[in-house]
This record gives structure tokens, sequence and C-alpha cells, in this order.
């Protein structure tokens, strides 16, 4: 169980992460066309990025997250590491928020709305961070105690409250 739930996880994740990559890429190289300036040009574009954003990369990064949620019941995985890497992952699907509205703006504001200059490939760095961040951190599990007692004290108590038993090794 636990390995097919790893196999769906990783599966969906790269299908999200080339789509979150490939999707500016496309956007900036075939938004910026000739073909742009016909009605057909702009109806294939839009086709080709609204489909590959609601019915590929979106529904991916759904499964994944869900896969990966699933593995985290499964495992009781509850250490500082993973905590780090949903983080990063929360990076990551803002990233995918965005590209969704810029999808939604380039099909809306045909003609009056310019695709951003550098905006959407300057995404593909951070991303490229985001994920490597997550597998190093999946892959190497650190030790983050250090880091963690480095955080002010209002941070590790919630509102003068205890800390639930289930967060007590953190």
């Amino acid at each position: 169980m636990i390995a097919a739930l790893k196999a769906l996880h990783i599966a969906a994740l790269a299908i999200w992460v080339a789509g979150l990559l490939a999707l500016p890429v496309l956007m900036q190289r075939h938004g910026r066309g000739a073909a742009m300036r016909t009605q057909a040009g702009f109806a294939a574009f839009r086709w080709l990025s609204h489909y590959s954003y609601t019915r590929v990369v979106s529904p991916a990064a759904v499964v994944a997250v869900a896969a990966g949620t699933a593995l985290i019941l499964a495992d009781a995985v509850l250490a500082p590491w993973m905590l780090a890497k949903l983080l990063a992952v929360a990076g990551m699907v803002l990233i995918h928020a965005w590209l969704g509205h810029v999808i939604v703006l380039i099909g809306e504001g045909r003609g009056a709305w310019r695709m951003p200059p550098l905006a959407l490939l300057l995404l593909l760095p951070v991303l490229v961070a985001l994920v490597a961040l997550v597998l190093w951190l999946v892959l190497a599990k650190p030790d983050l105690q250090g880091l963690i007692d480095r955080l002010p004290e209002a941070l590790l108590s919630p509102r003068g409250q205890p800390l639930p038993p289930l967060l007590e090794p953190l």
C-alpha cells in the first residue's frame, strides 16, 4: 500500500512539476509569436494553455497533494523536515495558482492585456529551487532542530496554551 502511494505521489509530482516548468516557457514562446495576431493563432494558444493547465497540470497537482497527504497519514510522519517540505510545496502551489491567474488573464484580455515581459520566466529559478529543496528535504531528512531552536518563543507556543501532545517532539 505504501509503495503504491509513493509511486502515485512521485508520478503525479513529476507531471505537476514538468507542467509548471513548461507552461511559462510555452506562454512566453508562443504567446509572443506572430500567430497570436490572428484569431486562429490566439484560439490555438488559448486552448493549449487552458487545456494543459486544467486537464493535465491541475489534476496532477491534486493527485500529488492527495497522495502525499495519504503518505503522511499512513506513515505518521510529523518531523521538522516534513513541515519544511510542506512549506516548500505551499510555494509551488502559489506558483501554480499564479500561472492559472495569468492563463485566465490571457484568455479574457485578448488585445487589451500583454503578457508580463519576464515575470513568468523569473518563476522558473524559484520553482527549480523549491523542487530542489523538496527533494533535498525528502532524501536527506535533515535534523532541523537547530533552526527550530532559533525560532522566537511566540512561534513555539500558541497564544500561551500548551502545544498539543502530537506536536511535543517539535
